[in-house]
């Protein structure tokens, strides 16, 4: 790693260029869609780490790309991951009152236009992918890919199928190979397409693919643990949400399986997995090293 590479300072950078191009989606100001609009820019800009668009953009630079050409895909990230959030807050789902510090879209919108709000953040990340307009200049071909790929991760086969075993796992005695199927899926799917997509966009070859995609496999479960852990021991304040929801609902846990200190074992164990992954990349994959390392660290 470069000595002077700060990741708190690429970090505020990455974030502040996410939210400033996420800033101009949802912008409508008409009556028809005024409400709706409101409501997908609640939860849309309410912060967060923004972590699946600046993986997309640290690879997109990683193989020697340019991140702000990959922006919009990074952006259609970040929508996919947050309509997700909407609705795991849902009462049907994990009934939260709070996500980032602040009042989840139901509690201010209703649980209509939540799931309304979900689906259009959803829908309009597919719209800035399949939108040559956005990414002008880029292959037909890498967008086709990147989108399939996008869909399949985001869907059954990746975090909604995710979604679906977690739920089903409520309250029942899981074992850690389901723990580690549910969050491949639900989880890592999205990381790890978050990586693949900034790369296949800026043009990587099938070795730094491979690499990226190791590097995400390993990545999305220590983030996992590290949720996990948070959810026991965390502070709820800077979590900005409340923390022992995961034993309240029941829910299988890498700390209710593993006790914490082995937990955070195994994720020391998959970091350094992750960031061996890299070997082959130079100083330019100096973002993703870190970030790796950060999982351990996070408090929020």
């Amino acid at each position: 790693m470069t000595p002077d590479f700060s990741l708190p300072n690429y970090l505020a950078g990455q974030r502040e260029l996410i939210d400033r191009a996420l800033a101009a989606y949802f912008c409508e100001e008409t009556r028809e869609y005024k409400t709706i609009c409101a409501a997908a820019r609640y939860s849309l800009l309410s912060g967060g780490k923004r972590i699946r668009p600046v993986l997309c953009l640290a690879a997109a630079e990683a193989v020697g790309g340019i991140a702000g050409e990959v922006m919009p895909a990074a952006c259609a990230l970040e929508m996919i991951h947050t309509y997700s959030l909407i609705h795991d807050d849902l009462p049907a789902m994990d009934n939260d009152d709070y996500r980032r510090g602040k009042l989840t879209s139901h509690k201010v919108f209703g649980e209509d236009m939540a799931v309304l709000a979900g689906d259009a953040l959803l829908t309009e990340a597919f719209h800035i992918l399949t939108d040559r307009e956005k990414m002008p200049g880029m292959s037909p071909d890498r967008l086709l890919t990147v989108a399939s790929e996008i869909a399949a991760a985001a869907g059954y086969r990746g975090m909604v199928g995710g979604q679906a075993l977690d739920v089903r796992a409520e309250g029942k005695k899981g074992d850690l190979a389901d723990l580690y199927t549910i969050h491949r899926h639900k989880t890592g799917a999205l990381l790890r397409i978050s990586l693949r997509a900034g790369a296949i966009l800026a043009g990587a070859d099938k070795d730094a693919l491979a690499a990226l995609s190791a590097y995400g496999e390993r990545l999305g479960i220590a983030f996992q643990i590290a949720d996990d852990i948070l959810n026991v021991e965390g502070d709820s304040e800077l979590m900005g949400k409340k923390t022992g929801s995961d034993a309240a609902l029941g829910k299988v846990t890498f700390p209710q399986l593993l006790g914490i200190d082995a937990s955070r074992a195994r994720a020391a164990e998959l970091v350094t997995e992750a960031v061996s992954a890299l070997e082959g990349f130079d100083d330019k994959a100096a973002p993703l090293r870190a970030l790796a390392r950060y999982t351990l660290d996070r408090k929020s």
